[in-house]
């Protein structure tokens, strides 16, 4: 017979003792649960002490600080589930979501009169040490970093396999051999024409890192960033049968790769609003990280008083995390000396000055064009068209319509593509980025062979 489920109730001094213990006696109720202590969350409107709440016969915690108290009372009563009985103005929505996030990432179910949030579940199926990059949105940069990782981790001798989910991945997880495949715009292609999403995570992995990479799909992303379906377990299943002895993984979009890993990055977008951080399931996404990288820490798109309130924000969730901060700058992945180029990315549109002087200083071509419009498919052929013949060389990402309109274009007009990275450049914070990624696989190293011994 199942245990039954160790329930915790948080409750609030703004309803009556009677009225509380009312609603406890229909949580004892319940079936297949035992209720093992409550939760007191302040208020005195209808309590004037706290020896008002002690009449309810059953062990009490009283939350002087949320952000420091709520884990201290999750490790006194080992809760499965909690129940909130509390409300406004104790407990408006942004102390719940905060709620709410904390005991998802200590694992703890937790539900109101309307609604219930389950913790993800992260299959524990890997039998090498592994990593996880997620991120807290779109464009925010986590595939340029998952990239930038595998090629620390490749060039410190490992056998890297980068297992990536994305919204235009493969029926069945696809293996791409990105250490022994020359991948091509001709290679690309053909994946395109025959229905693939040629520029998906997982291709973009191999090209620009030039490591065995998994590609997997998902639809969907719940709060706490479960999609709602997804064959990333089975290709994790199968990079636990590839040669190597090193595993990334990388989310897609705010959407988690539920594989229980060795180590978590959480990447940060400084041009995201701070709530993205510090609110919402923002939250969450810290708390379960062991490391935070800032993406896009320059102006126009953040200043150093925003950078810093990120951290301020990320530190007051959890102290001990380790942040790096980073900008992002090209790097062809092909000489384009002496060109006439016009680049397609998917950068925000405030950057196309510094972009460009980048491009023209560093590797001596002229930028005719930038086009911000990767992601915007009739807006990017406009851009093409629009200035053709000035141009004798397309630069691109890989990314979004990179293959199926950029390069199609290009091979139909006769014109040569070169396909980018973008690479992270650490500008502060604790420490190198590359650093960070070494430091990381030797703790994932350390996690795993624990693990492996229990």
């Amino acid at each position: 017979m199942k245990d039954k489920t160790r329930l915790v109730a948080l409750i609030d001094g703004e309803h009556y003792p009677p009225v509380i213990k009312s609603a406890l006696e229909k949580l004892k109720g319940e079936e297949q649960v035992e209720l093992v202590g409550l939760i007191f969350l302040g208020g005195t409107e209808k309590i004037s002490s706290e020896d008002g709440v002690e009449e309810l016969g059953l062990s009490l915690f009283f939350i002087q600080d949320l952000r420091q108290d709520l884990e201290r009372a999750i490790d006194l009563f080992r809760p499965e589930e909690a129940v909130d009985l509390s409300d406004e103005p104790v407990v408006g929505y942004r102390e719940r979501m905060f709620i709410a996030s904390v005991f998802l990432a200590r694992g703890v179910v937790y539900r109101g009169a309307d609604f219930i949030f389950q913790p993800p579940r992260f299959e524990q199926v890997l039998q090498k040490p592994s990593l996880s990059i997620i991120g807290t949105g779109k464009r925010i940069g986590k595939t340029a970093v998952s990239a930038y990782a595998a090629r620390i981790l490749k060039d410190s001798g490992f056998r890297i396999c980068v297992i990536a989910m994305g919204r235009g991945g493969p029926e069945e997880p696809e293996i791409i051999e990105g250490d022994r495949l020359e991948i091509t715009p001709d290679f690309l292609l053909s994946l395109s024409r025959s229905g693939r999403h040629a520029s998906s995570d997982h291709v973009e992995d191999a090209l620009v890192s030039g490591v065995l990479t998994v590609g997997c799909r998902r639809c969907g992303g719940g709060l706490a960033g479960v999609p709602f379906v997804s064959n990333v377990l089975e290709g994790a299943r199968l990079a636990n049968r590839l040669e190597s002895d090193f595993l990334v993984f990388e989310g897609s979009g705010a959407a988690l790769p539920l594989i229980h890993t060795d180590f978590r990055i959480c990447v940060v977008g400084a041009n995201q609003p701070l709530d993205y951080i510090g609110g919402y399931f923002g939250t969450y996404r810290v708390l379960i990280s062991d490391a935070i990288v800032v993406t896009m820490c320059e102006e126009p798109l953040a200043d150093s008083h925003k950078v810093r309130r990120i951290d301020e924000i990320a530190r007051g969730l959890k102290p001990e995390i380790k942040i790096i901060h980073t900008i992002f700058r090209p790097n062809p992945l092909q000489t384009i000396e002496g060109r006439r180029i016009l680049f397609t990315s998917t950068s925000n549109p405030s950057m196309g000055g510094i972009i460009k002087s980048y491009l023209e200083e560093k590797f001596g071509c002229r930028v005719i064009k930038i086009s911000h419009a990767l992601s915007e498919r009739p807006r990017l052929l406009e851009d093409l068209t629009g200035c053709e013949g000035r141009y004798d060389l397309i630069l691109t990402e890989l990314k979004a319509a990179s293959v199926d309109v950029v390069t199609e274009f290009a091979a139909r007009r006769g014109v040569e593509v070169v396909y980018c990275d973008n690479v992270p450049v650490t500008v502060g914070g604790d420490g190198h980025l590359s650093d960070l990624i070494s430091e990381m696989a030797r703790e994932a190293k350390r996690r795993f062979g624990q693990q492996d011994n229990l």
